[in-house]
């Protein structure tokens, strides 16, 4: 089959930036899924992405479907001919309705009888006719949650539409998309190539784009470029090292064609400010990176990435210095003026501004985590006193002019203004840690305060919101439950904090009045023992592993990850197969024979066979050594010791019948497979493993 290669390119107005990788990314792989469909060969698939343009390029893609063996089944042979052999109705409607004669069919042989069957061969069709069609489809999946139209034009794209490409080989594929009707021009940079640029063939795009029309085509290229770029410019000229968000650069990426680095600098008066106030007002509001020295101090740089290349970079640079001049005096205004009132004096301002309506104000909020904070605290041995003033001073920051201004910084400025009221240290550091971890894999509280805060917080908002029959659904999480359920078991696993979510749980209850659904506690720790699930399978957990343990509801986090880490381990071991299969038996057994009216007191006097001596002797030594290790919470080793019953366990079921004719052997067996069942369940029930592999 011969190969060209195809592109199609989109030549747009400014696309969002935010938006540019994720809509390359959709394109590419829509474009590839649809080849993928449709049988086409194909090689390497690439992704182009600029503010102006979205393209794809696919290698040796083949020029047409590969031909494939079509086989219809008629009538059965029976029903097809009469009895002088002539065709039916049947027949003769079957092949009319294919365009055939009866004569050009054949018969299949099947287990169930003789079929007229048709057989031909389906010439693909060439690729060239698909690829439109291929392309509009890819489009109209893009992820844009808002389409806009333009001019006359009744085509809808996130933004307008001027020009597109489609070439296979160097050949155009005129067929409209979005409107247009494609050529082999292109555009370059918006300043430095206003004029259209020919693209002979798909291999010479972004070569043509490079050296014609100073666009870097490549988003990938083009962004570590720029990441060079930023931590040369920052080292030649200032010594210094910037900072690379990867967010960012992804965004400073997505807003230039042709990036070029350069330095600029603010007044050192601003670095009285602190340095996050600072950081957001470059990044978020002119996308500047920050430099820092080699002791990690703020300095007085910026670097912004200007998308062209000035005859006069100076100009660019004090332009740019005139900009963020204003953004820097505000947030100096704000941090001066925010200093002059305390922390303490605005906790009333919080009384107006609702968290729920049927939960209250941010007010009501704080003197629930308040109360709820100082309960932890205790539990965790921390003091409660600071953990109840860090809770009535948490959300205060949000009504600072800082915070209105820069939201981001909840919690940050929060700090810097509690230390600088003269709070407690623990109480200052609280006031930023109550929102650790913000995200997956973020930092983690440092402080036994800031512990207690950030745990009550959550379970406020989780107790409260189920309480009044406002769970999370489906995707609906307005309130963000479900993260602070990871946020919490992950505080109190890693932090080896001795907590009980189930007494947790009902201490917040306690703090409402306004709760309208029964057993709420229950109903959240069941919730967040879920959330369990996912994250052991992100660690590459089994989840049989995880329902093992589930399956005892250990309502402490830091028990339940001990026990999911030793039943792992206890799987990788060569007896755990066995002994999962033998307590899975077990229970089956003893379900059938009464359950938990069945008791574990062994009568060794009934002991008959040697097997069943050796078991019941090896379950009360085993018993002897593990039962201590239980109680100082060392899963692993206890499990690891219960493997050796795997031998007298199947010798047992091997040479002994359980179920005797007498009634007191038997129930003495019934005893001593409960005894040895009860052993595991200290720790999951292991039934739940899988037994083969």
């Amino acid at each position: 089959m011969a190969t060209q290669d195809f592109l199609v390119e989109l030549g747009t107005e400014e696309l969002p930036p935010k938006a540019l990788k994720p809509l390359s990314d959709a394109f590419t792989q829509g474009i590839a899924k649809g080849l993928e469909d449709a049988g086409i060969e194909f090689g390497k698939v690439e992704a182009f992405a600029a503010p102006r343009r979205l393209a794809v390029r696919v290698r040796a893609l083949g020029d047409a479907q590969p031909d494939k063996p079509v086989e219809k089944r008629g009538p059965a042979v029976k029903a097809a001919f009469d009895d002088s052999g002539n065709p039916t109705r049947a027949l003769t409607g079957f092949a009319t309705s294919l365009g055939v004669t009866p004569d050009q069919l054949d018969t299949l042989e099947t287990d169930k009888g003789a079929w007229v069957v048709y057989r031909t061969i389906e010439k693909g069709r060439p690729t060239v006719d698909l690829l439109p069609e291929l392309v509009d489809q890819s489009l109209a999946a893009l992820p844009i949650p808002k389409r806009m139209r333009w001019g006359a034009h009744r085509t809808e794209f996130v933004r307008p539409v001027h020009w597109a490409i489609m070439l296979y080989g160097n050949k155009v594929i005129d067929a409209p998309i979005m409107g247009l009707t494609p050529g082999n021009k292109t555009r370059g940079h918006r300043f430095h190539c206003p004029k259209s640029l020919i693209v002979p063939t798909p291999g010479d795009y972004e070569i043509v784009l490079h050296q014609e029309g100073y666009v870097i085509a490549d988003f990938a290229e083009r962004r570590e470029k720029i990441r060079k770029g930023v931590t040369a410019i920052a080292k030649t000229e200032a010594g210094g090292e910037a900072v690379i968000d990867e967010d960012l650069l992804d965004e400073v990426t997505a807003l230039n064609e042709w990036p070029v680095p350069l330095m600029g600098r603010f007044e050192e008066r601003f670095l009285d400010v602190p340095a996050e106030a600072l950081i957001s007002s470059m990044k978020e509001h002119q996308k500047y990176f920050h430099v820092v020295s080699g002791d990690g101090k703020m300095l007085p740089l910026f670097i912004t990435v200007a998308n062209l290349e000035s005859k006069d970079p100076k100009q660019v640079i004090s332009g740019n210095e005139k900009v963020i001049r204003p953004r820097l005096s505000d947030a100096a205004f704000f941090y001066d003026t925010d200093r002059r009132t305390r922390l303490e004096d605005r906790i009333d301002q919080l009384k107006p501004i609702v968290f729920q309506d049927k939960l209250g104000s941010l007010y009501h909020k704080s003197v629930r985590v308040a109360a709820l904070a100082k309960k932890i605290a205790d539990a965790i041995g921390s003091d409660p006193q600071l953990a109840e003033r860090a809770a009535m001073l948490a959300k205060t920051d949000l009504v600072t002019e800082m915070v209105l201004e820069f939201t981001d910084l909840q919690g940050i400025m929060g700090q810097y203004y509690a230390a600088n009221d003269g709070e407690n240290e623990d109480v200052a550091s609280a006031l930023n840690e109550q929102y650790m971890p913000r995200f997956a894999g973020d930092d983690l509280p440092t402080t036994l305060t800031g512990c207690a805060v950030a745990i009550a917080d959550r379970l406020d908002s989780l107790v409260g919101l189920f309480g009044i029959n406002q769970p999370p659904s489906g995707t609906r999480d307005p309130f963000a439950l479900r993260r602070a359920s990871l946020g919490v078991l992950r505080i109190i696993i890693e932090r080896e904090l001795p907590l009980d979510l189930q007494a947790c749980c009902e201490w917040a209850e306690e703090t409402f009045t306004v709760l309208t659904e029964q057993n709420t506690a229950s109903t959240v720790v069941d919730y967040m023992l879920e959330r369990f699930r996912a994250h052991y399978e992100e660690q590459g957990i089994n989840a049989e592993v995880y329902l093992a343990v589930h399956a005892r509801r250990p309502t402490g986090p830091l028990d339940f990850d001990r026990r999911v880490k030793a039943v792992e381990a206890f799987r990788q071991l060569p007896e755990a197969q066995a002994l999962a299969a033998a307590n899975k038996r077990v229970s089956n057994i003893l379900t059938k024979q009464g359950g938990e009216d069945i008791g574990e007191t062994i009568d060794e006097s009934l002991l008959q066979d040697a097997a069943e001596k050796t078991l019941a002797e090896q379950i009360r030594k085993q018993a002897d050594k593990v039962l201590p290790l239980f109680e100082k919470g060392d899963y692993a080793a206890a499990l690891t010791a219960l493997a050796n019953l795997r031998q007298p366990v199947d010798s047992f079921f091997d040479e002994v019948m359980v179920m005797a004719e007498d009634d007191a052997t038997r129930n003495n067996r019934l005893a001593m497979l409960n005894s040895l069942r009860n052993l595991f369940l200290r720790v999951a029930d292991i039934s739940v493993l899988p037994t083969s592999a």
